[in-house]
C-alpha cells in the first residue's frame, strides 16, 4: 500500500485542481481557484511546497516554470481519508457513519437507490468468497 501523507483542506483542494488538470503552474493554479479562493501567489506556492516535501506532488522545470503534477491517485488519497475519517470519528464503525449521513437530512431516492446496489454487490462478493 503506499503511503499517503496527511493532507490539509489547502493543500486538497490544490490537489483536486492538479487531479482536474496537469501539469500546472502555480500561476496557472491561482486562476484556477480565483473564482472560489482568494489567495495570493505565494499562499499557491507554499501550499505547493508542502505538497511536494510531502511527497504528494512533483514538478518539471520549464525555464523559469515549475510545472507541477500530482504524485498520488485521487482514489489512493480518497480512500485513505475516508479510513482516516471513519476511524476517527466512528471508531472504524461503518453503520453509525451511514445512520448519521441518512439521519442528517434530505436524501435523494437515486442515491439510496444506489447505495443499495452497492451494498447488494458488497454482500454477493463476501458470500462468494466464502
Amino acid at each position: 500500500m503506499t503511503f499517503i501523507p496527511p493532507i490539509t483542506d489547502a493543500e486538497w483542494r490544490i490537489m483536486q485542481a492538479l487531479w482536474a488538470r496537469t501539469p500546472q503552474t502555480a500561476q496557472d493554479l491561482v486562476a484556477t481557484l480565483a473564482d472560489e479562493r482568494d489567495w495570493s501567489p505565494s499562499t499557491v506556492k507554499t501550499l505547493l511546497a508542502r505538497l511536494v516535501t510531502k511527497q504528494a506532488v512533483g514538478f518539471t522545470r520549464q525555464g523559469r516554470e515549475h510545472h507541477y503534477h500530482p504524485l498520488l491517485s485521487e482514489t489512493a488519497c480518497r480512500r485513505d481519508q475516508s479510513r482516516s475519517f471513519l476511524q476517527r470519528v466512528f471508531g472504524g464503525a461503518l453503520e453509525p457513519m451511514v445512520a448519521t449521513l441518512l439521519d442528517d437530512g434530505p436524501v435523494d431516492p437515486g442515491e439510496l437507490d444506489a447505495l443499495r446496489r452497492l451494498l447488494d454487490e458488497k454482500a454477493r462478493a463476501i458470500r462468494t468468497r466464502r
